[in-house]
């Protein structure tokens, strides 16, 4: 293979990928801006956040606030393509449950093994607190 005809295959496949990149960029926008449910009753609010589409599945967090504080949080949604990425999402589920209800916030660390699960939590999370009028 001469060394244009190398060279040519090269730029096409960054290219390509590129163009992959953007989209899922755009696909994950599209995801953050889908709408969040809310219920009422009295002064309990229940807001379920938009589906967070990650590589090993879907993400997306049910939170319930009372008199403005956080009082439960639940992911309705988890990845579990293979029982790995089940074991690690649960996992980190409970733990980020446990940091969100200290911290009363979408601003949690992420678990290590489970970073896009964590990430997606967060998001879908934070959605549904911004639909709610809580600021993190």
């Amino acid at each position: 293979m001469s060394l244009r005809r190398t060279a040519a295959v090269v730029i096409a496949t960054m290219l390509a990928m590129l163009a992959l990149f953007a989209a899922k960029a755009g696909s994950r926008a599209q995801n953050a801006a889908m709408s969040v449910t809310i219920v009422s009753q009295g002064p309990v609010h229940v807001a379920t956040g938009p589906q967070i589409v990650l590589a090993h599945g879907i993400v997306q967090v049910k939170v319930t606030v009372t008199d403005g504080r956080i009082i439960d949080v639940t992911a309705l949604q988890l990845p579990h393509d293979n029982p790995h990425s089940w074991d690690d999402s649960t996992e980190a589920a409970a733990k980020l449950r446990t940091e969100v209800l200290a911290a009363q916030s979408a601003d949690v660390n992420v678990v290590s093994g489970a970073t896009y699960t964590s990430r997606g939590y967060a998001r879908s999370l934070q959605a549904a607190l911004d639909a709610l009028g809580m600021k993190s």
